[in-house]
């Protein structure tokens, strides 16, 4: 039996397309909108993309669609095809390349929720055509699996199969309740181990080191956690709670510092700054819109409150 004429070879491009519009816009009915055809017609381009790989790719109920295990790979590989193909006929067209579609991006929870917001929402105002998915995660993201463009990273990355693009480094410092450290030397690092501490288990556990203002040593800092946890925002609140000392990133209590509810320890000592990178598979075509979103980072972020842009390489 022959193939069906959509399921011929000049056509699986246009099958792969559909399956991705189907995919991002939730919908039969909605992908049909956007390709500006018919409902009839997309089901009949998913069923010949079904039936050339012979696999089920979606799931459907009465009020729900989800992707099946093979369904999510397909979309993975579909997107980024896709995306290489219309980035070819745009090149050879010489179309302006206006950035435009789906970007998918993944941020840390706190990061993402207070110092990325702005430097998003301007994004999105200078690029209408864009349509971004903002999700907060604060583990390193699946990028083939999950379909993400990119991630925002806070702290070194080490994966050799991804680019990573130096934004600007978070300042750490040490933090209080006053009632904590009532009566003691804020200046005294000796002090430190003899506190209450909440762990930020992202970043350390049990220990931490502080560099001086000036040139000198690092000092090493043992610490027996009362709470320990992965999410900053917890850490502050914990923090405000008087439950424990802390080293949080200095953007996060700005106000706090400012109003006297929170106090700083060993003001001549800091927490190694984290640097931010944005990250993204090494081997894939980047389409215009991750271009403008990295240019956007690298723009705004140096000179986001509470960060600074990277010291020169040595």
């Amino acid at each position: 039996m022959s193939p069906t004429p959509t399921a011929a070879g000049a056509d699986r491009i246009d099958l792969l397309h559909t399956f991705v519009r189907i995919v991002e816009s939730g919908s039969l009915s909605a992908a049909a909108v956007q390709l500006g055809t018919t409902q009839p017609t997309v089901s009949r381009r998913l069923q010949a993309l079904e039936r050339l790989f012979g696999l089920h790719l979606l799931k459907r109920s009465t009020h729900q669609m989800t992707l099946t295990e093979d369904g999510a790979r397909c979309y993975a590989h579909a997107r980024a095809l896709v995306e290489d193909w219309e980035a070819i006929q745009a090149d050879l067209r010489g179309e302006v390349d206006v950035p435009r579609g789906r970007l998918r991006v993944v941020v840390p929870h706190a990061f993402g929720q207070a110092q990325l917001l702005p430097p998003m929402l301007q994004f999105l105002a200078r690029h209408p055509q864009v349509t971004l998915e903002w999700m907060l995660e604060d583990r390193p993201p699946d990028f083939i699996a999950d379909g993400i463009d990119c991630a925002i990273r806070v702290g070194v990355v080490e994966e050799t199969h991804l680019v990573a693009v130096p934004l600007a480094e978070v300042p750490r410092i040490v933090i209080a309740a006053p009632a904590l450290v009532a009566g003691g030397d804020l200046d005294d690092p000796a002090r430190l181990p003899g506190l209450p501490w909440i762990a930020l288990t992202t970043y350390y556990r049990e220990r931490f080191s502080l560099l001086p203002a000036g040139d000198g040593p690092a000092l090493r800092v043992d610490i027996q956690p009362r709470l320990l946890t992965d999410n900053l925002f917890v850490v502050r609140q914990a923090a405000l709670a008087g439950l424990g000392a802390a080293v949080v990133s200095a953007w996060l209590v700005a106000d706090d510092l400012r109003d006297g509810t929170l106090v700083r320890l060993v003001p001549d000592w800091q927490a190694p700054p984290l640097p931010v990178h944005l990250v993204y598979p090494a081997a894939r075509q980047i389409p215009s819109r991750l271009r403008a979103f990295i240019d956007a980072m690298k723009a705004v972020l140096p000179h986001t409150h509470g960060m600074r842009s990277l010291p020169p390489p040595r």
